[in-house]
């Protein structure tokens, strides 16, 4: 992978755009942009017009009614968008010539995934998908540590979270068409993978099974033997919610560590794309394994589908 013809200087910072006007990208991609020194934040895009102006002039930046426009204008984009918004646009954006800082899922659809990785491939331009847990500092150094043991006999992960419990507190994502749709599977499932994955290898079996409310398990088989479970719900109990993962193996049991802010993962997983652009060195999170996640949960989708 080399540069993307047009792109800056790589000593000077990257004119990087926003896609999205959402909480996500209000509260984290937005703050983020506008104050890391490796990038120039270039201006945002969004399906409202007016939405995107008042982003944009939150931060000083401009506002582009015409999303290939912004492309022109940019060394690199990120997204804040719904998955099947985002990956059509992120194939667009590769073929402009654009780096891609993609949110996960990358699609909900292993064919548009795919797309998604070709078109990276296609235009050699760097990609990193924000999965958080990836780029946070305590959880992403536990992470690389674990990887490193080959002794892991299992792992257990749970997302319980309560963004439709009834008497929850309200969290702006509830409000979200693609969440309420596609339910804890796309939307949390893929943090638990970003860990499971990396530390036991490619998930070569998944079994997935309904629980209570919109709860999903599954039951995975990794390429190292090792296997895993993971529970993931958005109608958790209030007193039950929490999130985490445990490895258990030769040495006995590790969890993962608390983490912090979103911005902050946000500015390392800017970090990261920097770093694969000048380089020219995929990252571990691109769009291929972006797109390898999509496979795994289409295929649990499939089984659940069945199951009702």
């Amino acid at each position: 992978m080399t540069p993307a013809t047009g792109t800056s200087d790589p000593r000077s910072p990257l004119r990087t755009g926003l896609l999205g006007t959402g909480p996500w990208a209000v509260a984290t991609h937005a703050p983020a942009l506008a104050g890391h020194p490796g990038v120039t934040f270039a201006g945002v895009w969004g399906r409202r017009p007016e939405a995107a102006a008042e982003l944009a002039a939150a931060h000083g930046v401009p506002a582009y009614e015409d999303v290939d426009a912004l492309f022109a204008a940019c060394d690199a984009v990120t997204f804040a968008l719904p998955p099947d918004v985002q990956a059509p646009l992120a194939v667009r954006a590769a073929a402009a010539g654009c780096h891609v800082l993609l949110d996960k899922p990358v699609a909900t659809d292993p064919v548009r995934a795919r797309e998604v990785a070709d078109a990276v491939a296609l235009a050699r331009v760097a990609s990193v998908v924000f999965f958080t847990l990836r780029f946070a500092t305590g959880p992403a150094d536990w992470i690389a540590r674990q990887a490193e043991r080959k002794d892991w006999f299992t792992a257990r992960a749970h997302w319980l979270a309560t963004l439709f419990t009834p008497g929850a507190a309200v969290s702006p994502y509830a409000a979200s068409p693609w969440r309420g749709e596609k339910g804890p599977l796309w939307d949390v499932g893929p943090h638990a993978l970003s860990v499971l994955v990396p530390v036991l290898g490619e998930v070569t079996e998944v079994t997935a099974a309904p629980g209570p409310g919109d709860t999903v398990h599954l039951v995975l088989r990794h390429a190292s033997g090792a296997s895993a479970t993971a529970a993931l719900s958005f109608t958790a109990p209030v007193a039950a919610a929490g999130a985490g993962v445990e490895f258990l193996g030769e040495a006995g049991v590790t969890a993962l560590p608390d983490w912090g802010p979103a911005e902050e993962s946000f500015r390392a997983a800017l970090d990261a794309l920097l770093e694969a652009v000048r380089t020219g060195v995929p990252h571990p999170c691109d769009a291929a394994f972006g797109a390898r996640i999509t496979d795994v949960l289409a295929r649990a989708e499939g089984q659940l589908g069945a199951a009702g």
